[in-house]
């Protein structure tokens, strides 16, 4: 039975063609000893349902250099996992769901477990209750107010086949295969109640919510975007097709990060009707789950373990001529040339740097062309001194001459 959800997933996800990246850096990564599922983050750690080497937690404060510091061998095949307080709630197959302790991270302990009457796929924690998408099913309402006994409240069956859930404002969002988005209303546990639905061009197999949105992974069709203002009648407003199955969603700010066969895709949702691709990064397998926290992305990728991979930006235009370039105020780098132009600033000197983000300096600059060829894409900074600062003796004596700083982008 662990290895039948394998085969399972491969009918799913073909191998996409390989792609390279765009405003993206791997900058770790952590092997784990089976196939990375799900993810999630909570503080300085992440947590990785790892198939049949369970939950494996990982230490993440240094992004540059995860390293797993604990593990907890679950009984079945993990496939999903969410994080709140001093628990993780992993969605096992037909292992129910597991409570875990994970006080110590060093030395995670299972509390207690609720099995189920099919296999668990997806796990999300609001309060003291769980909340877990059981393929056969649909959704169960699981009481953790007692980790060490969790027990089921409330069941609604869903058409299809559930395989992720999220839960906002007292709803559940229910990615429910071949039968779309579920929206059930969990204000009663014992009683949840479905009260709308939307179908998506695709299969439904990952969904989290934010605001008045619920954002699904839709395999083929990659993401939909759903307006659940209106629970009783939530609305498709826009797709954003990625390069193969996308199976895994997770949202902050402005971006949807989605888990894809073409690896992490990241997407701008500043217009819901709209979406639009403005990163990528191709991991070294199937990317299967995906959390963010700020502009990390963590993906459970299949191959390779947990990916941590930094999203830096939307990147600089290369700028259609050089009459164009002429008229723009700000550096631009165009195929591996930072132009500087002389009138960024009226009263600014030739005392022009390149620094990383963590201050240092690269290189002197000079007004027109630099060539950077030789750095790494991510985000640096311009600094140009004034020269005017030579007439404030008192602010130069503090170290506060006035500066113009620049951000500019370095992209592969």
């Amino acid at each position: 039975m662990k290895r039948l959800i394998v085969v399972l997933v491969a009918v799913l996800l073909a191998a996409a063609p390989a792609q390279d990246s765009l405003n993206c850096r791997l900058v770790g990564h952590c092997n784990t000893p089976d196939y990375a599922y799900g993810v999630a983050v909570a503080g300085s750690y992440a947590y990785v349902a790892d198939g049949v080497a369970g939950l494996r937690v990982i230490d993440v404060s240094n992004p540059a250099n995860p390293q797993e510091c604990g593990y907890y061998d679950t009984p079945d095949y993990a496939l999903g996992v969410a994080v709140a307080g001093s628990y993780a709630y992993v969605a096992d197959n037909v292992g129910g769901l597991r409570v875990i302790d994970v006080s110590n991270p060093a030395n995670p302990q299972e509390r207690g477990h609720c099995d189920i009457p099919g296999w668990a796929s997806g796990v999300a924690v609001a309060g003291s209750r769980a909340y877990v998408a059981e393929n056969d099913s649909g959704l169960l309402v699981i009481d953790v107010s007692n980790p060490a006994n969790p027990q089921e409240r409330g069941h609604c069956d869903t058409p299809g086949q559930a395989w992720g859930v999220a839960v906002a404002g007292g709803y559940a969002y229910v990615a429910d295969w071949m039968e779309g988005l579920r929206v059930i209303d969990v204000s009663d546990p014992a009683h949840p109640q479905e009260r709308g639905c939307c179908y998506t061009m695709g299969l439904a197999l990952g969904v989290t919510a934010a605001g008045s949105y619920a954002y699904v992974a839709n395999d083929w069709y990659g993401l939909c975007v759903i307006d659940v203002s209106n629970p009783a009648d939530p609305q498709a407003r826009g797709y954003c097709e990625t390069p193969g199955s996308a199976c895994g969603v997770a949202v902050t700010g402005s971006h949807a990060y989605m888990a894809d066969d073409g690896g992490l895709r990241v997407i701008d949702i500043t217009d819901p009707a709209n979406p639009q691709e403005s990163g990528y990064y191709d991991t070294p397998g199937r990317a299967f789950g995906v959390a963010a926290a700020g502009s990390y992305a963590y993906v459970a990728d299949e191959a390779d373990g947990l990916q941590v991979i930094w999203f830096y930006g939307d990147g600089v235009e290369e700028m259609p001529s050089a009459e164009v370039r002429a008229t723009n105020r700000l550096p631009t780098i165009v195929r591996g040339v930072l132009i500087l132009p002389a009138s960024t600033c009226p009263r600014v000197s030739a005392s022009s740097v390149l620094i990383d983000i963590s201050g240092r300096k690269l290189l002197d600059l000079r007004p027109g062309a630099n060539d950077v060829r030789a750095l790494a894409p991510g985000v640096y900074f311009v600094r140009q001194q004034s020269a005017s600062s030579s007439r404030h003796p008192r602010l130069s004596a503090v170290g506060r001459e006035p500066w113009t700083v620049s951000k500019v982008v370095i992209a592969k």
